[in-house]
């Protein structure tokens, strides 16, 4: 039995495999399924397996999985176009009677209702419908998603998006959803079970600029743009016209309280409170000196 992760290359799944060694998992007993060796390499000189496969080319997962592996399928990065990636590896796995599929979405599963859950409930629909035994990990938003752009934040003293001062979102580091799937992936009880992860604590971003304020030392605040301002700002940045519009109606989501909840899953998984948004904080700001 092995451990395979897909988009084992990317920040989530390099955060996943390193937990996983943590833990005991043999390097040998993990596969790494990446699209480029040259950027696995330091993966496979742990000794972890690599498989070279790409979500839009089906056919590159044949042999990716066996039967009684446990398989964790990080989501794709391009919405809109999930889907059928996603299928490619799912059929793979049913194919090779894998013994758990883990797939990390959105929080809310299907009663997530913002555009940019659209592939996450398709994708688990698909799961459903393959008869795998599953185990659904439906991430809220990363904390370094507002932190990784502290450095700017601070320079412009303002954190703006269209969500109002009384709306919350309830927050985790990376690090804390991938040890989730680590738990997961080398536990019992998960089968057929789905997970709603977010941090202990929903914060607001009026609390979120003071912190900045309070660890920077220089005066931030929260500033709420109408959706259309917040739009023109995202294409001004560069983003495509139609992820603008997605990103904005997740502030909508937001300002309707669905990213705000605080189930505690994520914290019983883990085996320890959630990491606070202000640790994070603090970790980023670290990085600028």
């Amino acid at each position: 039995m092995s451990i395979v992760i897909t988009g084992a290359n990317g920040q989530l799944g390099r955060l996943v495999i390193g937990d996983l060694i943590a833990r005991g998992v043999p390097a040998e007993g993990i596969i790494a399924v990446v699209r480029s060796a040259e950027k696995g390499a330091d993966l496979a000189g742990q000794g972890v397996r690599l498989h070279l496969a790409d979500y839009d080319r089906p056919d590159s997962f044949a042999g990716a999985f066996a039967a009684g592996d446990r398989v964790l399928l990080i989501s794709g990065s391009e919405p809109g176009r999930r889907g059928p990636q996603h299928k490619a590896v799912i059929d793979a796995a049913a194919a090779a009677g894998v013994a758990q599929f883990a797939y990390t979405g959105i929080f809310g599963g299907p009663d997530a209702w913002f555009h940019l859950a659209d592939d996450h409930r398709e994708t688990e629909d698909l799961i459903l419908a393959s008869g795998l035994p599953y185990t659904f990990l439906r991430n809220n938003w990363y904390s370094e998603m507002y932190t990784g752009d502290v450095a700017g934040i601070v320079a412009r003293g303002a954190i703006a998006n269209a969500v109002a001062p009384e709306s919350r979102v309830a927050t985790a580091p990376r690090r804390d959803f991938a040890a989730a799937a680590a738990a997961v992936l080398t536990g019992e009880g998960h089968l057929n079970t789905a997970y709603e992860l977010g941090g202990d604590n929903a914060w607001t971003f009026g609390e979120f600029a003071a912190e900045v304020s309070r660890q920077s030392g220089k005066p931030v605040a929260h500033v709420t743009v109408a959706p259309a301002e917040l739009k023109a700002i995202l294409v001004g940045a560069g983003l495509p016209d139609g992820f603008a519009d997605v990103l904005v109606e997740v502030d909508d989501a937001i300002d309707k309280g669905a990213l705000a909840g605080t189930p505690g899953d994520l914290s019983r998984l883990i085996g320890r409170p959630t990491t606070p948004i202000a640790d994070t904080i603090a970790e980023d700001l670290a990085k600028l000196s």
